[in-house]
């Protein structure tokens, strides 16, 4: 198992920028996938972006695409998500997720362990 904790939440005007983290416990970091993902008030839970195992392949979701980047750092136990340029429509808690399997795929479902979730607000 692993347990996730994101940091770096915020309040933040549009067009700024922010990075959040997830901290993830265990000795088998580097072989989850790890996603991002975020809920609106109102609304459904979505991706926004996920990483394999050596940080080579990703993907995001069409909203964040030139905006966002992930990351990982394998020596950390850490993936990033750098959120630059935000809008109010990017306002909603974020969540890390993991996934033990080497594929990269944007289903929330296919994630097994969740973070407690980071609040993100934009403001106009």
């Amino acid at each position: 198992q692993v347990q996730l904790v994101e940091s770096g939440g915020g309040l933040v005007q549009a067009g700024g920028s922010l990075r959040l983290s997830c901290a993830a416990s265990g000795r088998t970091f580097n072989t989850y996938v790890m996603g991002w993902f975020r809920q609106a008030p109102g609304k459904e839970r979505e991706f926004v972006a996920a990483i394999g195992w050596s940080g080579g392949n990703t993907d995001y979701a069409d909203s964040v695409k030139g905006r966002f980047t992930i990351a990982r750092d394998n020596a950390k136990n850490t993936v990033y998500l750098q959120m630059n340029s935000l809008k109010p429509e990017d306002t909603a808690v974020y969540y890390c997720a993991a996934r033990r399997n080497v594929m990269v795929v944007p289903q929330a479902n296919e994630y097994a362990y969740w973070g407690q979730g980071t609040q993100v607000t934009v403001s106009s």
